[in-house]
């Protein structure tokens, strides 16, 4: 059986601690596990989530004892994305976009192997966490995809994660047409890496995780960072290319628009 350590949310004497935005696990045998804990919100990404995220990845990436991440959502949905409410604000419009890029950048630089577990919903952000994780496993009846352009908005951080991943035309089906798909087109694609039935996918993604343990700890890190020196340009500076279309974008008309049509549940008016 697991032997698990629960992270966070302790009691503190005479009060109640707030209950934390990331929930973290960890089991006898080199396995951590961080839960969006949302659920009210569909587990949407504001700046406290990433900022409690950002600082738990980092103290994960420390932490040798430690060799796989699975990433997983709380309620009914992995994540249904930025949370526009906040995203909406052209005063947070570089916090927030700085925000994903370091969380994108901690994510993908890990020294451990990540495993997305996804259910329910991935779309935007939530989506682009799965991507920049090694591995993705999906529950059959997942929505997956990147609406930004229905919101006005430029999927820009997110590309330079999925253009290292997707070829050429499915990228674009993803980013240009920006419609949801299921599970079983993500894998088609390669987007994911399998598809079980939700009552399967923590097991799945638990099974994933024990068999990655069984290589030799240092191999298979050294085997991660030589993935990612193969690769013909380098993460972080995509994604500085990619920052600054984001930037603009979020503060275009089109995007108070369509941030503004989506909160009041319409379609939008294109000028």
């Amino acid at each position: 059986r697991d032997r698990l350590t629960h992270i966070g949310g302790a009691v503190m004497a005479g009060s109640m601690a707030p209950e934390p935005l990331i929930t973290v696990e960890r089991d006898g045998w080199g396995t951590s596990r961080f839960t969006l804990n949302r659920p009210e919100k569909r587990n949407a990404l504001n700046v406290a989530l990433l900022q409690e995220l950002g600082v738990h990845l980092n103290n994960l990436a420390k932490d040798s004892t430690q060799r796989v991440l699975i990433l997983k959502g709380a309620g009914k949905v992995f994540c249904a994305g930025m949370d526009l409410a906040e995203a909406g604000n052209p005063k947070l419009a570089d916090e927030v976009a700085q925000l994903i890029h370091d969380t994108l950048m901690a994510l993908y630089r890990l020294p451990q192997v990540t495993i997305a577990a996804v259910h329910g919903i991935a779309v935007g952000g939530g989506a682009g966490l799965m991507a920049a994780c090694d591995l993705a496993i999906a529950a059959d009846e997942t929505k997956i995809g990147f609406p930004e352009t229905r919101r006005g908005l430029v999927p820009a951080l997110i590309a330079a994660i999925l253009q290292r991943e997707l070829c050429s035309r499915d990228l674009r089906e993803l980013l240009l047409v920006g419609s949801l798909i299921d599970s079983h087109r993500a894998l088609e694609m390669r987007l994911v890496n399998r598809v079980a039935a939700y009552a399967d996918l923590l097991p799945a993604a638990n099974h994933l995780a024990s068999e990655i343990l069984k290589g030799g700890p240092e191999s298979v890190r050294a085997t991660k960072r030589l993935l990612e020196s193969l690769s013909p340009s380098s993460l972080e500076r995509d994604l500085e290319t990619a920052m600054a279309f984001s930037i603009d974008s979020r503060g275009s008309p089109e995007a108070d628009e369509g941030i503004r049509a989506f909160l009041e549940k319409r379609e939008p008016r294109w000028s």
